[in-house]
């Protein structure tokens, strides 16, 4: 008898085969009983019609309670009415492994609550949904990458310093030696892209900042291509056609997933190149025709740059900003270099910024007056200075967040649903 998967039960209509999964829900109308079963993969109606089913585990099947684990064997039936198409005619059922009293019913629960048994609600239709959407921005990212050769390469997530000459970062003792968990990979990926030409790491980040703002985690996973022989145009080229392959590649292989979580896929459907692309000194004009009073020189925050990308009908690009917002590494404008070639993407229905990149600086004068600027240490900064001294040539990255980008392709409130165990401000477990 043929073990098979849910999501692909359809190809065996018409066989006798066996499923393994987990009762969400059991029914009886008299004689015969429903017992819908996940796998992991889908969801599949049994429906047990005859005296004769087998029931090995208990006693009667008004005891297959929510999540109690079995082996269910019978007789695919095609079946228009089944979300699949398909449901399964019993002939027997062994209970693996009884469930007793799961705490997550079929009812409002609080966000505490569900958090705290994050162990447990992922296994939710809709947790479950999101999980597979990440998992397809994933495989859209790496696939997109790798096809337009860029080489994955890791940088270490022990490190001596900053990457963005911040004091959030997260400080671990290093044998005698205090380290940090990672903010960023980027300054290797440029040594990277040195020795490969177009590089990209995908690996978790640590932000230490106190923030308990619904975009922000402590714990996140990024993307980070940098590419030699790369200016700033070129790079905003490559992020608004990696972001739209994502976007594109959800909506062709996740239609489900995306009709389980109830997304409006309209807005998503107008995700392809090319984006909107407005300077800071743009969007401080813009801003201030509806109402904000953001001064020159001064940071956007979330409220800025949500009503800005509701100006647009896709993701939108900000360029230019002044140099005193951004990083030492950052490249100024030749033609004014008060002004970064650095531009952040912001996505629709305020999602806010998901990717943040630049133009990095390849003279080494230039880079060692900035960390002087910056009060860091050169000696802490010696290996990354050698790169301008040894071949420089004008390169550029980006970062771009998987979790917001997530909450943004499946509609979320907060990034604590995008990723499977969340790590925020108050909260280090489960």
């Amino acid at each position: 008898m043929n073990k098979v998967y849910i999501n692909a039960s359809a190809d065996y209509v018409g066989q006798d085969v066996t499923i393994e999964g987990w009762v969400t829900h059991y029914r009886s109308s008299g004689k015969i009983h429903f017992i819908v079963v996940r796998d992991g993969t889908g969801v599949i109606q049994c429906v047990v019609k005859s005296p004769d089913a087998l029931l090995e585990g208990v006693n009667n099947w008004s005891e297959l309670s929510q999540e109690t684990a079995v082996q269910v064997r019978g007789h695919l039936h095609a079946d228009k009415r089944a979300p699949i198409g398909v449901e399964l005619e019993v002939e027997s059922l062994k209970v693996i492994s009884l469930s007793d009293n799961y705490p997550i019913a079929p009812k409002e629960h609080g966000v505490d609550f569900l958090m705290d048994h994050r162990h447990l609600w992922i296994r939710s239709p809709r947790q479950a949904a999101i999980l597979r959407i990440r998992a397809a921005i994933i495989h859209a990212t790496r696939q997109f990458l790798d096809d337009n050769g860029f080489i994955v390469a890791n940088p270490p997530v022990i490190t001596p310093a900053a990457a963005e000459g911040s004091t959030t970062l997260f400080p671990i003792d290093y044998f005698d030696d205090r380290a940090y968990l990672s903010q960023s990979g980027q300054l290797y990926m440029e040594a990277l892209a040195m020795a490969l030409g177009r590089v990209y790491s995908f690996g978790p980040t640590f932000r230490a900042e106190k923030s308990k703002t619904r975009r922000h985690l402590m714990e996140f996973w990024m993307v980070e291509p940098e590419m030699a022989f790369c200016e700033f145009e070129e790079n905003l080229l490559w992020q608004e056609q990696l972001v739209s392959y994502i976007v594109q590649y959800v909506l062709e292989t996740r239609h489900n997933e995306l009709q389980t979580i109830e997304r409006d896929i309209t807005r998503l459907q107008q995700v392809k190149p090319p984006f909107p692309r407005i300077t800071y000194n743009e969007a401080l004009e813009r801003l201030r025709s509806v109402g904000f009073d953001l001064k020159w020189g001064e940071d956007m925050g979330a409220p800025h740059e949500t009503a800005l990308a509701e100006m647009f009908d896709r993701p939108v690009f900000v360029t230019h900003f002044p140099v005193s917002l951004k990083a030492f590494y950052m490249q100024p404008d030749p033609q004014n270099p008060e002004l970064a070639l650095a531009a952040d993407m912001l996505a629709p229905e305020g999602y806010g910024e998901i990717i943040g990149g630049s133009q990095r600086i390849h003279d080494l004068a230039l880079l060692e007056e900035r960390i002087r600027q910056h009060h860091l240490d050169p000696a802490v900064y010696s290996w990354y200075i050698d790169l301008r001294r040894y071949g420089s040539v004008p390169h550029s990255g980006f970062g771009m967040g998987l979790e917001r980008v997530v909450a943004w392709i499946c509609g979320l409130d907060h990034v604590r649903e995008t990723i499977p165990f969340a790590r925020t401000l108050n909260r280090l477990w489960p």
